[in-house]
């Protein structure tokens, strides 16, 4: 009784050529990797070289194996798959081999966790609408995400400002698009599709909408695979405006689909929190309030609007702006307030004759 552990990462696709008005040939594409290979006796014969019977019944043969460390998600694709698969074999004297295969599930873990994937995401394009070789103005987009990397199941908040300068309404939408990538002999296969999708309300002509973090919630979708020599799924957001009379404009904002979620802010233990708690990057991933604020000038009359914004000068604060004006900002923001005590902690002594005080 022998048993086999494998697992591979394999392509294969054709493609129709033409040599010429009437000679036409198909080229086939395929490529293999291997990531494990086990091999394992389970019950072998004696060193007599006797056959080793066993009795009518069940019998049992546990076994196990260490997986390695750098490992493919299993995948499913229409040029490819990465598979894992046991297979036992039992050889029997005089008789046909029995086999036995099956097959097990492999999540490499992606963790969201990184500097890489906790950094900001952010774009601008614009777009000149044509017709007939005429200008109906420009379009524009910016947009936002917090973070690089999500997993199944988030939402993903999208900040966008989308200007319509154009004499016709135009229509923001956004998507997630996963692009499936097959290599074989220096050849590319791509598969496109999308994952989820929302769509936005027209913008009338000379307007602009702003998406003050509208969600897409990500389905449950496999992880990006970014390390197979021959296979790899990747992410993207894309924001787009449909144009009239012309082409989209595109937007793309690439995203990673882990394993491991966002662990919670103030809990973290592993080294990405003690790098992220010395330094002040870290703020720039806070996504803007859902809720604009009132304008400043609404509140605040414009004499003490110059007044208290106006910076302290430095003969007022003497050395204390030797360093950036960030940091004294931050040091007067987060300095505690005194303690107030109802008891003096410096009385008066008693030996101290009180002065008169129309002396």
């Amino acid at each position: 009784l022998r048993l086999r552990a494998m697992g591979a990462a394999r392509v294969h696709w054709t493609e129709s050529r033409s040599a010429g008005s009437s000679t036409a040939y198909t080229q086939s594409y395929s490529d293999q990797v291997e990531f494990l290979s086990h091999r394992d006796t389970l019950m072998a014969p004696p060193d007599n070289g006797e056959a080793t019977v066993l009795q009518a019944g069940r019998h049992e043969f546990p076994f196990t194996f260490q997986l390695p460390e750098t490992l493919a998600t299993s995948f499913e694709g229409k040029h490819g798959s990465v598979r894992y698969w046991v297979k036992a074999k039992l050889h029997r004297p005089w008789s046909t081999v029995k086999k036995a295969k099956k097959e097990f599930t492999v999540i490499e873990p992606i963790d969201i966790n990184t500097p890489a994937l906790l950094a900001p995401q952010a774009g601008a394009k614009e777009k000149l609408a044509r017709a007939w070789y005429c200008n109906r103005g420009q379009v524009s987009v910016t947009a936002k995400i917090d973070r690089k990397g999500y997993t199944p199941g988030e939402v993903i908040p999208i900040f966008a400002e989308i200007d319509n300068c154009t004499s016709r309404a135009v229509v923001p939408k956004a998507a997630i698009i996963q692009t499936q990538t097959f290599i074989a002999r220096g050849t590319k296969k791509q598969k496109k599709s999308v994952v989820t999708s929302i769509t936005g309300d027209p913008i009338p002509a000379g307007k602009r909408e702003v998406w003050h973090g509208r969600a897409l919630k990500i389905p449950p979708v496999g992880p990006s695979i970014l390390q197979c020599r021959i296979i790899q799924v990747e992410y993207a957001l894309k924001v787009c405006v449909d144009i009239p009379g012309t082409s989209k404009l595109l937007l793309e904002l690439p995203l990673v689909i882990g394993t491991i979620p966002l662990h919670p802010f103030g809990s973290r233990t592993s080294s990405v929190s003690s790098q992220y708690s010395v330094n002040l990057d870290w703020l720039s991933t806070i996504p803007e309030q859902l809720e604009a604020p009132p304008e400043y000038s609404a509140v605040v009359s414009s004499p003490e609007a110059e007044q208290s914004l106006a910076p302290p000068c430095r003969s007022e604060l003497g050395d204390i702006l030797e360093g950036p004006f960030f940091a004294y900002i931050q040091e007067f923001r987060f300095r505690p307030p005194p303690l107030y005590s109802e008891v003096d902690p410096n009385p008066a002594s008693d030996n101290i004759r009180p002065r008169c005080m129309t002396c």
